[in-house]
């Protein structure tokens, strides 16, 4: 039973972690560590029929006010629709906080393709209390020159800051250490 389960809910994460970011469409929640659970019940609870559970998701958004939430919340459900889950509960918490620590290598890889500096350095390093402001060298996604300069601190979206590279001239978004 117990080897049921782990395949049951194996299989539910694997179909949430296909749904991808409405933001950045090259990156997965996965990949973004915005995807923290999902549970399955056995049972089938309200709505599990055919054989296929109930299945309860949780997810972080990358800051409280993000917009994507709901676009990512009605992809899941129109994906576990489309594998015939007929019960299925998203639920966003905001405690602990997103942090880009939780973003997966892989998906850093894809951001640095995509063309965005992903986020460099851990923000639990050092376990401070309190801001503390340092002046990041960040390393342009197209010529990888660390030659570049911030130009806002907040770029397309909150969770990101636009930069300039002082070598190639072009413009790239660096996503945020948080």
């Amino acid at each position: 039973m117990d080897t049921i389960r782990t395949s049951a809910r194996q299989l539910a994460w694997e179909i949430a972690a296909r749904v991808c970011d409405p933001e950045i469409p090259v990156l997965t929640i996965e990949d973004l560590g915005i995807l923290r659970s999902v549970d399955v019940d056995d049972a089938g609870g309200p709505g599990g029929v055919a054989g296929k559970p109930s299945v309860r998701i949780t997810i972080t958004p990358t800051y409280s006010g993000c917009p994507a939430m709901d676009a990512i919340r009605e992809d899941l459900l129109r994906v576990y629709a489309a594998e015939g889950y007929l019960h299925v509960t998203v639920e966003t918490v905001l405690a602990p906080a997103w942090t880009t620590d939780w973003m997966t290598d892989a998906g850093k890889a894809k951001l640095e393709e995509y063309g965005i500096a992903a986020p460099s350095g851990l923000a639990s390093a050092g376990g401070h209390s309190g801001r503390v402001r340092l002046s990041l060298a960040v390393k342009c996604p197209q010529c990888q020159s660390l030659n570049t300069k911030e130009i806002t601190r907040f770029g397309s979206t909150s969770c990101k800051a636009l930069y300039v590279c002082q070598d190639c001239k072009e413009p790239f978004d660096y996503f945020k250490v948080l």
